[in-house]
Formats: structure tokens, sequence, C-alpha cells
């Protein structure tokens, strides 16, 4: 089985547990699957992170596909221990994503709903990282560059990127901060954003 085949059943597995299964799981316990559109009259920033995540997993799909037609790959990474290196990543990644996603429990959700109140989840998995899904994406889509690393996935990963840090920075934590107050300042002080450590916030603030 070749790199492009390898990486294109991964995404398969990962779209079929992430959203898939785990939207189905949302929608037995809450009556509602998770997935929140932007809403009318949405900030710019908003419609920026929807847009370039859609546009990352577009990319994503796109990426092996690409190499199975035949696009050039990058000749530093065209070798047996990227492609190990990038399905071991690739593995992890979605295993993390779900890891991550059970231990929101009823708070799971894509997107903002203004209208709704989630609790803050701060133990688990959360206890050191803000965003431990979106972390785990990234390995994932690490690892598809190492598997198939092409200019198409190189360009995935860098939108996946760019849309979450727009999501996060400047639509989640302004939402998550209005909805919980102090408690969330409490927590920007304890959990680093992406990564255990980084992005913290002093009790100041």
């Amino acid at each position: 089985m070749n790199r492009a085949t390898v990486a294109l059943l991964l995404e398969v597995v990962f779209f079929a547990l992430a959203f898939g299964w785990r939207s189905w799981v949302q929608w037995r316990r809450t009556g509602s699957t998770g997935f929140i559109r932007p809403r009318r009259g949405a900030s710019t920033a908003e419609l920026l992170g929807s847009i370039g995540f859609v546009l990352a997993l577009v990319l994503l799909v796109a990426a092996p596909l690409a190499d199975l037609a035949g696009m050039a790959r990058v000749t530093l990474l065209d070798t047996t221990w990227a492609a190990a290196a990038g399905f071991t990543l690739g593995v992890g990644g979605v295993a993390l994503t779900l890891v991550a996603q059970l231990a929101m429990g009823d708070s799971w959700r894509i997107g903002v709903d203004l209208s709704t109140r989630t609790d803050l989840v701060t133990d688990g998995v959360f206890g050191s990282v803000r965003n431990p899904i979106f972390t785990a994406m990234v390995v994932a889509t690490v690892g598809l560059v190492l598997l198939v690393p092409n200019p198409v996935s190189a360009a995935a990963l860098l939108v996946l990127v760019a849309a979450l840090e727009v999501q996060v920075r400047m639509v989640e934590e302004p939402y998550l901060r209005t909805i919980h107050g102090p408690a969330y300042d409490t927590y920007l002080t304890s959990a680093g954003r992406f990564v255990p450590g980084v992005g913290l916030e002093s009790a100041t603030r």
C-alpha cells in the first residue's frame, strides 16, 4: 500500500470518528450534533476561522489525491523514516483528537453559539492545554505532510494553523471570557493555549 493510500485511509477514519461518530454521540446525549454554523452578522474573524478550517479540510483530502496524480514530493521528506513518522503522528493525532473530544462531554461543539452556555472543562487533558483537540488535529496534519510531502499538504498545514489561531484567539477566547468570567481568567493562568506552559496569561489581566 503506497503512502497516499495510507493517508487517505487515515483521513477517512478521522472524518468518520471525529466528525461522524462524535456528532452522533453528541446528538444522542443532547439533541444537538454540536455543529454550529457562523451566525448571521458574524464577525470577520469568525467567518475567516470557519472558512479557513473548511479549506484546510479540503486541502487535506486533496493532498494524497494530488500525490496519486503524480505531483512531485519534497525530496528531503520522501523517505521511509518520514513515512513511518508520518503514520505514527497521524494515528496518534486521530487518537488524541477523540480522547480530547470525549473529555469535553456535553460541552463539545464546533463553532460558537452566543445563546448557549456550556460547562468550562478544565480537568483531564484540558488541565494543561486549553485546546487539545486543535493541537491533536495539527499533529495529525503534520503526519499527513510527512506521508505525502507535497505543496498541497504543506498548504493544508499552514491554512489549518492560521485558521485555528484566528478561531481561538479572536472568537473562542473572547466568547469563553464573556461566558465564564473570572473562572476562565483563572484557567488561562494554568493551561497553555495549544502546548502545556505556552500561552499562559497573567492573573492580573
